[in-house]
């Protein structure tokens, strides 16, 4: 049993106080909810107050849920961390969606797969300080040692006088005890919620319709709003005919509109192509998509900039160069291709690789490319805003609100406190929402009417006028001596605007003679994260080449790099090293025991390996593919996870399956073209996502068990499975496939029939 601080930052962490009509409320960071699923009776007196649990006299918990909920389910998981600590029962736990509160909560942010792992030690205490305050009024009011209370199922009780109460009774008296300044935690092996699967607490108000999105919302009064920008990056607006638009039925107002204003210096989530921007306003969705339409614009060729972005924690600022010019994707490969020829900033260097390769026997070389990306989430890009002469309100999907909070505030010239962002649940982020210009323009919007608008974005306005993921390119080569041991390893990493090298990751620290270069291309292509960043590529294109490298070695896929990591973790090379050896090469021996790796395989069945590491966990594949007609099926995957502690076994399943889904759709038909700056994908038609059928026939999920503290899943599932399908492919087809998205080289395979 762990004995931890109560106050764990500069913000008091855990504040009690009574609530009106009786009960008790804990005030703390780090904190998301579950939204209700229960049939008991609410307290007579239920009131909200953001970023506080609640306690009414009836015994009901309800937890308020700062942090936004992108389908990563953490409006389930984190409140069953205070639920299991504050020992009540979970059909007794009731959540609410909290606003912006800056003044209460930190990091109210949905990325970088971190909220469990961040909201860990946060959301036990706080569970724990409940319960511990509820066990001290208990025993006072009994006249008992506090060592003596127990509690179960959110009932206090007194074994050795046989008297009980529920967390009700006691509710009222707990909140006059002060906060203990510490307190004890569960064992591991005492957690009775922790580690059970929970079905998501909005699945039926998903499933059935229920108003839960930033599309549905609704208010009186509220316009609707559309903007036109540009068709091609690299250019901006010149003249604007709105007559006919005008003229339209239910059409209020056109005008333009600048978003963020040269004196204004950006954060990086405020990264966006177009800032001057044309506004059609009127009553209905499709009256304002006619009159956006009728609209004749003229656009001319833009200068080339430099943005500035302060670094949204520590302030920090650096630059970004958006050249001038229309850019074609035939240019942006040819280019790579050019830079990436050349040596590179060298970002680590371990013995000396340059003679290791200068003396081998025998070495190989594999290029790697892979193209921009649109997010392309289900809901489009949408928020409402009502701004007054003193005030703001925003209502709609972001996963950035604390920082987006600061834009706005800028733009409208309103003081930070006097603008309010509600948080809805989103249709799909996958990074795309962490950046929140269309916040910023809804809200500019608003203000400009004088009333309350909501802006929608158009599948073609997201496709079209979007933040990507940027398109890399990697070299790799391995050097072997005359019994074709590895005696060097180098990559060359790069891309447009940024390079997806990650010098520190495996094998860095396995091979005696490592070198790590890097570089990129600045473009006028906005460019953002996209699930698991740069790991995306990157992971795909090592583990590929790894198994180039274990084949020219004779050795097993997994036994060969199960070797690597044995090296890196008994007897590294360098200073470092960015990931645990010993957990890495435990989901590679999970995934090779639980899919029967090494044992005779099926007839037709071809299977591909890899595992990486990113988000502070580690993930391991083994896809299986038939072929069918020369085409490739995905028959089964298995998947071993390493993150820790699972919250809920169900969740952790379910977004393990959704990432391995994504990463082998991405990889296999998605991309993004762009011909004289302008993307030549703007809707579905155009822009190809896994479907249904190629969907893997049935994904097993397994997780190491251990008792680390949780770390990140929202992401690690993505990145390995592209170098285990790229893997199966391979062995399916005969052929090593370089270029991502895979599909068209497939077909072409067929028509040569070589596939």
């Amino acid at each position: 049993m762990a004995t931890v601080k109560t106050t764990l930052n500069r913000r008091s962490f855990l504040k009690a106080s009574a609530l009106a009509g009786g009960g008790m409320m804990l005030q703390f960071n780090w904190l998301t909810g579950c939204a209700p699923a229960t049939r008991n009776r609410m307290p007579d007196e239920w009131f909200d107050l953001n970023g506080f649990v609640k306690i009414g006299e009836n015994g009901m918990v309800t937890v308020m849920a700062p942090n936004p909920e992108i389908g990563q389910n953490v409006k389930t998981s984190m409140p069953m961390i205070v639920a299991d600590e504050l020992d009540v029962d979970w059909s007794r736990v009731v959540v609410e969606q909290a606003p912006l509160n800056t003044d209460i909560f930190t990091r109210q942010l949905a990325g970088g797969s971190q909220s469990i792992r961040q909201g860990w030690q946060g959301l036990r205490t706080a569970g724990a300080a409940a319960r511990r305050m509820l066990r001290e009024a208990a025993a006072r009011a009994w006249q008992v040692p506090v060592e003596e209370v127990t509690t179960s199922s959110g009932v206090l009780r007194h074994p050795g006088s046989r008297r009980s109460a529920d967390y009700g009774e006691m509710a009222t008296a707990a909140a006059q005890i002060p906060v203990p300044e510490e307190v004890e935690l569960k064992d591991i092996d005492d957690f009775t919620i922790i580690g059970t699967p929970r079905t998501n607490v909005d699945a039926l108000k998903i499933v059935t319709g229920q108003p839960l999105f930033g599309l549905d919302y609704r208010r009186e009064g509220m316009l609707i709003a559309m903007i036109a920008h540009p068709p091609a990056f690299g250019m901006k607006l010149k003249s604007v005919d709105d007559t006919e638009a005008r003229a339209m039925p239910g059409i209020r107002d056109v005008f333009t509109i600048e978003t963020f204003q040269e004196d204004y210096t950006k954060h990086m989530f405020d990264a966006a192509a177009f800032t001057e921007l044309v506004v059609v306003v009127g009553n209905t969705t499709w009256e304002v998509m006619s009159a956006k339409k009728a609209l004749t614009l003229e656009w001319e060729p833009m200068a080339g900039y430099t943005d500035t972005f302060a670094h949204y924690i520590t302030g920090a600022t650096s630059t970004q160069e958006m050249p001038a010019g229309l850019e074609n994707s035939s240019t942006h490969y040819a280019r790579m291709a050019e830079v990436g020829a050349r040596s590179a900033a060298v970002a680590r260097r371990d013995g000396n690789p340059e003679a290791a390769f200068a003396r081998a026997a025998q070495v190989i070389e594999r290029t790697y490319t892979a193209p921009f990306l649109a997010h392309n989430t289900l809901e489009p890009m949408n928020f409402f805003a009502h701004v007054t002469a003193d005030s703001a309100e925003l209502v709609g999907p972001t996963q950035t609100p604390e920082h987006m909070e600061k834009s706005v505030a800028a733009r409208l010239g309103l003081p930070l406190e006097s603008v309010d962002i509600q948080m809805t649940r989103m249709g799909g982020g996958f990074g795309r929402r962490l950046y929140g210009h269309f916040l910023v323009e809804a809200a500019a919007i608003s203000q400009r009417l004088n009333a309350p608008v909501k802006l929608i974005y158009t599948r073609e306005d997201d496709m079209t006028f979007g933040i990507y993921r940027p398109t890399y390119h990697a070299t790799y080569r391995a050097a072997f001596d005359d019994d074709k041991n590895l005696i060097a390893f180098h990559v060359r990493a790069g891309g447009i605007p940024e390079s997806p090298l990650f010098a520190d990751r495996f094998p860095a620290g396995a091979v005696d003679n490592y070198l790590a270069e890097e570089w990129s291309i600045a473009s006028n292509i906005p460019t953002g994260a996209f699930r698991a960043p740069r790991s995306n590529f990157i992971a795909g294109a090592e583990q590929a080449f790894l198994d180039e490298v274990a084949e020219v070695m004779e050795q097993d896929p997994i036994a060969f790099r199960l070797e690597l990591l044995e090296r890196a973790r008994t007897n590294p090379v360098g200073d470092g090293n960015d990931y645990d050896a010993a957990r890495y090469a435990g989901v590679l021996e999970l995934v090779r025991d639980r899919s029967g790796w090494g044992t005779e395989e099926s007839p037709g069945v071809h299977r591909g390996i890899a595992a990486y590491f990113c988000h502070n966990s580690y993930v391991a594949h083994v896809v299986d593919i038939v072929m069918d007609d020369g085409s490739p099926v995905i028959q089964n995957v298995h998947c071993a996870v390493d993150c820790g502690i699972v919250v809920n076994p169900l969740a952790a399943t379910n977004l393990a399956e959704g990432g391995t889904v994504d990463g082998i759709g991405q990889a296999m038909f998605s991309e993004v073209t762009f011909r004289d700056g302008a993307p030549e994908q703007s809707n579905f038609d155009t822009y190809r996502l896994i479907r249904h059928r190629e969907a893997p026939k049935a994904i097993a999920v397994h997780f190491v068990q251990n008792d680390i503290d949780p770390t990140g899943l929202g992401e690690p599932s993505f990145p390995p499975a592209v170098g285990a399908l790229a893997n199966a492919l391979y062995r399916a087809t005969g052929r090593r496939l370089y270029e991502q998205p895979f599909a068209p080289q497939l077909e072409a395979l067929v028509d040569q029939g070589t596939g």
